[in-house]
């Protein structure tokens, strides 16, 4: 069979290939059409521009790619109640209308018998809603502002059928391959009821379309979506790609019974400057031991587009596929899940649940407040308790407090996502204005200070927002540095504003090696005995925490507060 014929073999429920695909080698997508070239041509490495929306596009000559930059001063919709005001789709009829026929004769020239032709779309309906709004506007509007988040889906939506239609009606491809990211490698960015109620019916209708015309449905996200993973057969989506491994790939497999292709598998921890083939070769292995046997099951990088940031890295996995086509297979045996998150700790749990041992009634209902992100009801319950004659201190440490170590401690266990963190940090910052006015000129201090920032060469900073807002609810000080930040800058912060602690974050393998730098650097400054370094993000592991010489890693923001109070308490 040719790889497109095994393709089309595994889109059946019985389907038996005769052999494993090697990551895309059933797919040509197709990057040059005339909606691509208008919406995503300007994107060139070191350039800062603006795409067609509006929004401001960072793409650092280091970098392995493009990220959207939405701050306060320059986000497209600023107000989602006024969002008509400001958000205007591409005119795509206008601008897309030549090169059709000269697209899809090379696209099938390129293609040719072997791989199926593949229409490209990035940013989906809920990156769209983030490229607008910010990442936090979004969450919190899930709450704050549900009538106009889903009059603005609807819009976005909307946008994204006539894009559709338009590229299958002028490239004629065979499949639709479409992003969008619903979560990080251990967790859905929101409750799945949430997901479910803003985004599945214009899923439907988006898919649905692409089934109707004829073409396969293919779903980028390289995320965690074992809760949605029903959802997601039932909007018509046939192949999965960027199945993490976190997702616990066997499993799945079992689960859906053929009913859709998983294609992934090959997380990113392998592609580093510095990986070996002596370490490439046998995660691969292993990755091939554990998924090939349960069928339907591409093995890929778990990147949305064909290749990997380092040259060196793909070569080696196509290899080690190989390999395994050539081997002598024998049946499998049910392995031990792959751990999703690490529960929250005992003492932990026994902080939270002090919220409402306390005694103290009106502390626990502010508590409570806070853990629900209710946040008229926490500046209610602040003004209340000082009304009464409590201090201020006390307020925070006995009823903020404990309300985010509560929260903290959901988040871990994975019963909350990071609207609700979100939420929590807005009832934070709200009942902290009504606070700050009686804690001036107290000796009250906070419990340590410590500088935080995401490394050079990378821009995400959703990671690094939630570990301030947990921190500062644990009372630490946080010197937020931002994004793209030199190991020189974090040394420099911590010396000149005093901090115990410098917090290192970075999603990006390309750049999780400035770390080294920092602690090197401190070390070199005198500093290192008395500052303690932390580091977290995708990539990083307690191996890669003791590799460097930091001193903590954890996981998840949650953690990350609570290991962060212990290093400067001690």
């Amino acid at each position: 069979m040719t790889p497109k014929e095994i393709f089309l073999e595994l889109l059946k429920p019985d389907g038996q290939p005769p052999r494993q695909l090697k990551q895309y080698e059933a797919l040509h997508l197709v990057l040059t059409d005339p909606v691509n070239a208008f919406l995503r041509g300007n994107r060139v490495k070191g350039s800062t521009s603006r795409d067609r929306w509006g929004t401001t596009i960072l793409f650092p000559a280091d970098a392995p790619g493009a990220t959207p930059h939405i701050t306060a001063t320059d986000k497209v919709c600023p107000d989602v109640t006024h969002w008509r005001d400001y958000v205007h789709a591409p005119d795509l009829e206008a601008n897309c209308r030549e090169g059709w026929e000269e697209c899809a004769k090379k696209a099938r020239e390129t293609a040719g018998d072997e791989r199926l032709v593949c229409g490209f779309m990035g940013t989906g309906i809920f990156e769209q809603t983030h490229f607008l709004m910010g990442f936090e506007d979004t969450l919190t509007g899930f709450y704050e502002h549900p009538k106009e988040m889903h009059e603005l889906i609807e819009y976005i939506t909307d946008y994204r059928i006539q894009y559709v239609t338009m590229l299958i009606d002028g490239l004629h491809p065979d499949a639709i391959f479409s992003h969008d990211d619903w979560g990080t490698k251990e967790a859905l960015f929101m409750k799945p009821e949430m997901w479910r109620e803003f985004y599945k019916e214009p899923y439907r209708r988006f898919y649905g379309t692409i089934r109707e015309k004829g073409c396969i449905a293919i779903h980028h996200a390289d995320s965690y979506l074992v809760p949605i993973v029903e959802d997601m057969v039932e909007l018509g989506i046939q192949c999965w790609q960027g199945t993490l491994p976190e997702n616990d790939i066997p499993a799945l497999q079992k689960q859906l019974k053929g009913r859709m292709i998983l294609m992934g598998g090959v997380g990113a921890a392998i592609d580093r400057p510095d990986s070996t083939e002596e370490e490439i070769r046998p995660y691969v292995r292993d990755v091939l031991r554990r998924c090939c046997p349960g069928g339907h099951f591409i093995p890929s990088i778990t990147y949305g587009i064909m290749g990997t940031v380092f040259p060196h890295v793909d070569p080696i996995i196509n290899d080690e596929i190989d390999r395994y086509n050539a081997g002598l297979h024998m049946p499998s045996f049910p392995l031990p899940e792959v751990p999703r998150r690490r529960a929250a700790s005992p003492a932990a749990a026994q902080t939270a649940a002090q919220a409402s041992d306390t005694g103290d009634e009106l502390f626990a209902a502010l508590a409570e407040a806070l853990y629900k992100g209710q946040k008229k009801k926490v500046t209610t319950l602040c003004e209340r308790a000082l009304d009464a004659g409590e201090d201020a201190q006390a307020v925070i440490s006995r009823g903020l407090i404990p309300g985010m170590d509560k929260l903290g401690a959901a988040f871990s266990a994975g019963k909350a996502f990071v609207p609700e963190m979100l939420m929590g940090g807005r009832c934070m910052n709200a009942a902290m204005e009504i606070l700050k006015p009686r804690l001036a000129g107290k000796t009250a201090k906070a419990a340590g200070r410590v500088v935080l920032g995401t490394v050079r060469g990378d821009l995400h900073d959703i990671g690094k927002n939630l570990v301030k807002i947990m921190m500062e609810g644990a009372g630490l000080e946080v010197v937020d540095l931002g994004v793209d930040v030199a190991p020189e800058d974090f040394i420099r912060a911590a010396q000149e504003r005093d901090c115990g602690l410098i917090a290192c974050s970075s999603l990006l393998t390309t750049a999780m090696h400035e770390m080294r730098d920092v602690v090197r650097l401190a070390e070199e400054a005198g500093i290192r005995g008395k500052v303690k370094i932390m580091v977290g993000g995708a990539p990083i592991s307690e191996a890669f925490c003791r590799e460097i010489g930091a001193d903590a890693y954890t996981p998840d923001a949650a953690e990350a507060a609570r290991v962060a109070v212990s290093l400067l308490a001690g």
